[in-house]
């Protein structure tokens, strides 16, 4: 009877195993201005508007991009160059591939060198539509935003007939809905617009990525009633602080986000946010 009874205890704990494998924590690390890195709780990386060395990365002198192990996917909302810089290297490195606009695909492809390999119907995407990445554990909605978005042109320096900037899809963002996790809703650039109501209707995030900077896109007030409109079960701000010309403190965020009810966690560059399921880990 010894044999059977060992057996069923190995068995269990290899059950165990498996259920701590596969029951593991989503992990949301944001590395300054726009750039924010989620790894899910099977260990798939995806990488939203990559700028690691953007002046407010603790990590920008140590070859962040080098040092990457791991990307699976590149999402980009728009072809600024403080969203997109780079999502080529991280594509040649890792072999991510590239989720975004078909328009914004091909000139990043024909203009930056991300590799035209690493896209496709599977990834190329528009507003309203959602698609699934990661075997089935990740599901991403592209929303809209109210920016603008191009590429400057390499080589319009060496032909005045040729646009600085080319066209490249408008903007968007992102609503990341991870099985197992929590959904996460990544701005973009963009101001407040009363559509936000409908991503909250439809989605009501547990998490809130915020562009909150002024100048070029809403301000911290804006951004809190961002996060109220959107239903977010946290605010968190981001794209502020980067330079000067931008907001350089998130306390009008957090008051205006008091008095509306919202919850917020304003958190600095190379900051973790850990959740265990849906429930975010103090």
């Amino acid at each position: 009877m010894r044999k059977p009874f060992s057996a069923l205890l190995a068995g269990l704990a290899l059950l165990a195993v498996s259920a701590t494998t596969y029951a593991g924590e989503t992990q949301v690390i944001w590395h300054g201005h726009a750039t924010v890195e989620i790894v899910t709780p099977k260990g798939a990386v995806l990488m939203i508007d990559p700028w690691l060395g953007n002046p407010k990365n603790p990590r920008k002198d140590d070859q962040p991009v080098d040092n990457l192990e791991r990307v699976d996917y590149v999402l980009l909302t728009h072809g600024h160059r403080d969203h997109v810089a780079d999502a080529s290297p991280i594509a040649n490195k890792t072999g991510a591939r590239l989720v975004g606009q078909p328009e914004l695909g091909k000139v990043m492809a024909k203009l930056k060198g991300y590799p035209g390999d690493q896209m496709g119907f599977d990834t190329l995407m528009n507003m309203g539509g959602t698609i699934e990445v990661a075997d089935g554990e990740v599901a991403i909605t592209m929303t809209p935003a109210m920016h603008s978005s191009g590429l400057d042109d390499p080589f319009a320096e060496d032909d005045a007939k040729r646009a600085p900037v080319v066209y490249a899809g408008n903007p968007a963002g992102f609503v990341v809905s991870i099985k197992d996790g929590p959904t996460i809703y990544h701005t973009g650039d963009t101001d407040y617009f009363g559509d936000m109501a409908l991503i909250g209707e439809r989605f009501a995030p547990d998490l809130a990525l915020l562009c909150a900077g002024d100048h070029f896109t809403m301000g911290p007030e804006w951004a809190a009633k961002a996060g109220k409109a959107v239903k977010a079960g946290l605010a968190t701000p981001i794209h502020w602080g980067t330079f000067g010309i931008l907001a350089q403190s998130m306390d009008p965020f957090v008051a205006e986000a008091d008095k509306l009810g919202v919850k917020t966690k304003v958190i600095v560059p190379g900051d973790k946010l850990v959740y265990d399921g849906k429930k975010l880990k103090d």
